[in-house]
């Protein structure tokens, strides 16, 4: 592991070390930056995004970390005694640190899921629906006349696009809390 206080940050930041600092880092299994100022924080996450080119994951929980919160990827806010400033600038919001596995490996694998699953659905349901239309102007020659009519479009796409979703979102879970809480490398299947 590597600790780095905001003294130490400092000078590598303004001395043109993120280079030798990043290197390190890759190298590390855990990276603690204390005692940094919000600003710093914030440089650090937007290090790492350009220079790495990851997806950043911001967790704080006062007035301090707003700026780390917002310029990562995805922010959580944990509300706390300090305030609701970083909840209001976060993404996500927890209420306590330990609601955070749960988050992340629970529901951050349905909602992955649950997307992936909407995503091709929406891809097959609009393949069906231009194929239709794309036969339809071979029985027609092409003439440009439409075979349903307006509403039954409007229809169409209101409840096969509405509908579903509604329900994946409420209802889908390919994997149990318990099962995915007991063995986050599931985690990883989906990526």
């Amino acid at each position: 592991g590597l600790v780095i206080d905001g003294r130490t940050l400092n000078i590598i930041l303004q001395g043109g070390l993120e280079e030798k600092l990043l290197e390190l880092t890759r190298r590390c299994r855990a990276v603690l930056c204390c005692r940094a100022t919000p600003l710093q924080k914030s440089m650090v996450v937007k290090l790492v995004r350009r220079q790495l080119k990851v997806m950043t994951l911001s967790i704080g929980d006062g007035a301090n970390d707003v700026s780390m919160i917002q310029a990562a990827d995805v922010g959580i806010g944990i509300s706390g005694q300090e305030g609701m400033q970083a909840v209001m600038a976060s993404d996500f919001a927890i209420s306590r640190f330990k609601h955070l596995k749960k988050l992340l490996l629970v529901h951050g694998h349905w909602c992955y899921a649950r997307l992936a699953k909407m995503v091709i659905y929406f891809f097959y349901k609009n393949v069906c629906y231009v194929n239709l239309l794309f036969w339809y102007q071979f029985f027609c020659g092409f003439s440009g006349s439409t075979m349903v009519d307006y509403w039954q479009m409007i229809f169409f796409n209101l409840f096969f696009t509405s509908v579903p979703p509604l329900l994946f979102g409420a209802l889908d879970k390919d994997v149990s809390a318990e099962t995915l809480l007991r063995l986050p490398e599931l985690y990883k299947n989906g990526q």
